[in-house]
């Protein structure tokens, strides 16, 4: 929703992996929110905790908005819950809507469609956040199709 936790965490753990994985230069990693609670504020300081103790740097992301051109300029734009997923399919051009899918679409360990929200919750919601963030970018980097 707001682009502190969930999805700035996916976008650092992306971008970590790829890099590793010598695929940096195959993809380009962003994150946004469906509501613009938080632009311009960096993520939640539990989920850089939580994401530093994994050895991701999440200190240099800020929270924006999805805006129209992210339909155009995306081969792929994911969602961590069916609620985002819909706000998503309301403001996206129909030529552009099979570019729309959930994130955990993508997990291999997990039988999860969404990531939950770990905002309310303590540190354990920002550790299991991780768990199926990295899985399923792994599922990702792995997936040939654009």
């Amino acid at each position: 929703m707001g682009n502190i936790c969930r999805s700035p965490t996916a976008e650092g753990v992306a971008r970590t992996l790829a890099e590793t994985r010598g695929l940096a230069a195959r993809f380009e990693f962003d994150s946004a929110g469906t509501h613009d609670y938080h632009v311009g504020r960096p993520p939640d300081p539990r989920a850089r905790a939580a994401a530093a103790q994994r050895g991701y740097d999440l200190s240099t992301l800020r929270a924006r908005q999805v805006d129209a051109s992210d339909f155009e300029r995306f081969d792929r734009i994911l969602a961590m819950d069916r609620d985002n997923l819909a706000l998503l399919r309301k403001a996206c051009p129909d030529e552009q809507r099979g570019k729309l899918a959930l994130f955990l679409g993508f997990s291999t360990r997990f039988d999860l469609a969404e990531v939950p929200d770990p905002y309310y919750g303590g540190p354990e919601g920002f550790e299991r956040v991780l768990d199926l963030v990295e899985d399923a970018v792994q599922g990702l980097l792995d997936d040939p199709s654009p």
